[in-house]
């Protein structure tokens, strides 16, 4: 069932204190047209510049996720994102008064009464999805972070923590789709050890930082003098810990509150893929540096696909018509013969590319060798034949076919998704990705069975003339 994009009724306003500049903000959440995204724009600049939630604008996730374009920044956008995609807001236009968003008390709920109080609306176009058809992972060793994400039809996300601390152990937080962000993450603050906070104190670093928006964990007893500096700084009456724990025991929403609110972060900073998501994100020991790495990753996919489309042969094909070549006038075009003849047809040939048939028999002459008792057509040869339908492509664009040979010179992003089996008639749809150029070809190619995808990769060959044993220059086609 389709589903309408939203964006909220009216505007509202939430004002604070910069966790990092301490400078008072306020920031008020318009309504946006339809296919609009997030976007901030800050009022107190001249010309009152908009900056993109796009994670191609990061520039600093040290201490919260900062964005920049042309030199202005908008600091701490984690919570404030979060918010929006958790309560399913597809568009929304946030001003604010000074560079940081208002940290309230460390966690989304201040932004998730205001947004509800604006009162969210449907609006005409329809919402779509990023949606995976294959998983995607990210790593860092150094930081020990790991990230995954799976297909799912809804959006859900899973966290595990561990800062090898006895007074936080290992976490771990999920929820089964987004719609649960309200009841089960929004509360979830953001949270400190002492010992960094110390440092960041030092170096003057969270000038608004105080015990009302952070859980402050303390991993070893404090004596006096360290308490008493404490109040000073804080200007607090009562700063307290009972052994080790929370810093003036702060009382806990959820006894596994750290992770739930890396929960948070993850969905705060994935909204800066640009649209929202059907994935299931599984992610340990993650931080804003993974997070952002992760979205743009996304972002990277999802400009492959629109590439693709952009260059999409048409699309449903059909096999049963008058294929442009049948195997003969194949043979009199490529030099390959049995038992290396990949292709049996080309249904489809356009100036940007081609579609090609094979069909897979059990009579094949590798079969013999190759799992003869549960067959599978080699990745290789499915390779092999992809590049004969490139070929065919590019001998077409020379007047003496005869003359010529392709040969191949690089492949990437090879990726084999099902196996090809005998009965499977594999049907391969191939783009010009650049100009043929000194005969240079570069293709992008997808294989397909049953209309899905079984492989797909990127291949160059260089077009050559031949004379009887002799190798000429490459041929230049205009």
């Amino acid at each position: 069932m389709s589903e309408k994009q939203r964006t909220i009724k009216q505007a509202v306003s939430v004002s604070g204190v910069g966790l990092h500049t301490g400078k008072p903000v306020t920031i008020t959440f318009n309504p946006a047209p339809e296919n609009h995204w997030y976007k901030f724009q800050r009022t107190d600049v001249e010309g009152q510049p908009i900056i993109e939630a796009d994670a191609d604008l990061v520039v600093d996730t040290s201490r919260g996720t900062t964005l920049e374009k042309n030199g202005v920044r908008v600091y701490t956008t984690e919570h404030v994102l979060a918010a929006l995609v958790g309560l399913g807001i597809d568009n929304c236009l946030i001003q604010m008064t000074a560079p940081e968003m208002p940290i309230m008390d460390g966690s989304s709920w201040k932004f998730i009464e205001a947004l509800e109080a604006a009162e969210i609306i449907e609006q005409d176009a329809e919402r779509t999805y990023f949606e995976l058809t294959e998983n995607l992972t990210y790593e860092d060793p150094v930081k020990k972070v790991e990230m995954l994400a799976v297909s799912q039809d809804t959006y859900r996300c899973t966290v595990m923590v561990d800062y090898n601390s006895e007074v936080l152990g290992t976490q771990h937080a999920g929820i089964y789709d987004i719609a649960q962000f309200k009841t089960e993450i929004s509360k979830c603050r953001t949270f400190v050890f002492l010992h960094e906070l110390e440092m960041l104190l030092e170096h003057n670093l969270i000038k608004g930082g105080d015990l009302n928006n952070a859980i402050v964990l303390v991993d070893k007893e404090l004596p006096k003098e360290k308490i008493d500096h404490l109040k000073k700084v804080f200007k607090q009456e009562q700063v307290e810990v009972k052994g080790k724990g929370v810093l003036n025991n702060t009382k806990l929403h959820f006894y596994n509150e750290p992770a739930r609110h890396k929960l948070l972060d993850i969905i705060g900073d994935m909204a800066l893929v640009g649209k929202p998501l059907k994935i299931h994100i599984l992610a340990a020991r993650p931080g804003h540096a993974g997070n952002v790495a992760f979205a743009k990753k996304i972002k990277q996919m999802i400009r492959d696909e629109a590439t693709r489309k952009k260059k999409n042969l048409h699309i449903p094909y059909d096999l049963n018509k008058t294929p442009l070549y049948d195997i003969n006038m194949i043979q009199k075009i490529l030099p390959h013969r049995q038992p290396f003849l990949f292709i049996d047809k080309i249904m489809e040939m356009t100036e940007e590319g081609i579609i090609g048939v094979k069909n897979v028999s059990m009579n094949e002459d590798f079969f013999r060798g190759h799992f003869p008792g549960a067959p599978v057509f080699p990745g290789v040869l499915q390779i092999e034949a992809m590049a004969q339908v490139g070929g065919i492509f590019s001998l077409s664009k020379v007047p003496d076919p005869e003359n010529y040979l392709t040969y191949f010179m690089s492949m990437d992003k090879v990726k084999f998704k099902q196996q090809v089996i005998p009965g499977d008639t594999l049907v391969f749809k191939l783009i010009l990705l650049t100009p043929i150029r000194r005969g240079i070809v570069h293709m992008r190619g997808e294989a397909f069975v049953r209309d899905k995808m079984v492989m797909e990769a990127e291949m160059m060959a260089m077009l050559v003339k031949v004379k009887g044993k002799e190798v000429k220059q490459p041929v230049e086609i205009n």
